[in-house]
């Protein structure tokens, strides 16, 4: 396991065979000893043959199950058709998928793109050129991606270290914190966006409250600024809605999605609801696999699936996981809604996610002491069940 083989690339070590080379990869994930080769629904195996059912659901992304049928055949139909053109076509995949995300917001254009990161960095762009100013409030604690701009609106200063200078104007409100909010906000007159997630994910799965998100919506509208909901880990049916905005009586300017979006290929989208962002033109922004005809249309097939059924499912697991949690030893609070759950224990939640792991259960980390779950929206009664008994056995 630790030699580097023979025949292996010189100074590589970690060969597992079959030509895989571990020390290849850049470390920039702490990733334990497994190696996962196989999914289906809500279980995982690794290539030892062990299952796993997994309630991390790929941080959020396999939202249908691992190789959900509807899914799997629309992406192998599309590749018999079509893996890819160039943005300068259009592509009936991306036109589809366009409408019907356009059709669930209530009127929308949409940039496609590769990432929740990338869906980030296009809305600052946006909100800038529509606006014509330049600064940006976020959240303390919230998560928005790693790249450059993304990562400057992102509120966890442990991720900012050794990739300064950051980008200039951006502020920081702590959540749920009117007279904060007010006060990184102001004054308007330079005010572009206010970005925020319905419920801060990496954060420690804290929800905002409706008062809170109505008056940020309220102070962009003054400032003639736009409000962003990050719904990339919140949206596509996980709190029991497709938007997790819709249970805080807001309707957003942009909307950024990825994750679930298409079950485990690479998309991202920004949403722009019609008539805010007259200034984008051709040149703006862009994304060479942006639009994907094989990701659009995996996640037409995912659009689709997300019904009032599925919704109501989610609510209903949702609730069970909850109840389940607030009863096991440990647990001090539980917070999220629907299937993302965030459990605050009285210790370390990592040594938590090992123990889990070693009795059969994939589970994260939102913080030092946050379980988080966040199962396939499609997960049963009696995995719920399952994984409930095996936190327990973890906590005991």
């Amino acid at each position: 396991m630790t030699g580097a083989g023979e025949g292996a690339a010189p100074g590589l070590r970690g060969d597992l065979g079959l030509g895989l080379h571990r020390d290849a990869v850049l470390p920039t994930y702490a990733r334990p000893d497994v190696t996962i080769v196989r999914g289906e629904a809500c279980r995982a195996w690794d290539d030892a043959g062990r299952a796993y059912l997994d309630f991390g659901g790929g941080i959020a992304v396999v939202a249908l199950g691992h190789c959900h049928p509807a899914v799997t055949a629309a992406a192998h139909a599309q590749l018999d058709a079509l893996w890819h053109a160039s943005n300068l076509y259009w592509t009936e995949p991306m036109l589809r998928l366009a409408g019907l995300l356009s059709a669930r917001l209530g009127g929308a254009q949409a940039f496609f793109c590769n990432s929740g990161t990338e869906a980030n960095e296009a809305a600052l762009k946006v909100a800038r050129k529509a606006t014509g100013r330049p600064r940006i409030v976020a959240l303390e604690g919230g998560f928005h991606g790693r790249t450059m701009g993304a990562l400057s609106a992102t509120g966890q200063p442990a991720k900012w270290v050794g990739f300064g200078p950051l980008l200039p104007g951006v502020a920081f409100a702590r959540p749920n914190d009117v007279e904060s909010l007010r006060a990184a906000a102001s004054p308007g007159d330079d005010l572009a966006l206010i970005i925020l997630e319905p419920i801060l994910g990496e954060g420690g799965v804290v929800p905002l409250e409706e008062g809170f998100v109505r008056t940020a919506a309220a102070i962009a509208a003054e400032a003639g600024a736009l409000l962003c909901a990050d719904e990339v880990q919140t949206g596509l049916g996980r709190t029991g809605t497709f938007f997790a905005c819709e249970q805080l009586g807001v309707e957003p300017d942009l909307v950024t999605l990825a994750k679930g979006l298409a079950n485990g290929l690479p998309i991202g989208a920004l949403l722009v609801r019609e008539g805010k962002a007259p200034a984008i033109g051709p040149g703006d922004h862009g994304s060479t696999f942006g639009g994907n005809p094989v990701a659009c249309a995996a996640a037409c097939a995912v659009v689709e699936a997300i019904d009032g059924e599925l919704l109501a499912n989610v609510v209903a697991r949702g609730d069970q996981l909850a109840a389940g949690l607030r009863d096991l030893p440990g647990v001090r609070e539980v917070r999220g809604r629907g299937l993302l759950a965030g459990a605050v224990l009285d210790r370390p939640a990592a040594p938590v996610v090992d123990a889990c792991r070693d009795r059969g259960l994939l589970v994260l980390t939102a913080g030092a002491d946050v379980l988080r779950l966040l199962p396939p929206l499609v997960v049963a009664e009696a995995e719920v069940e399952e994984a409930l008994a095996i936190i327990g056995a973890a906590l005991a």
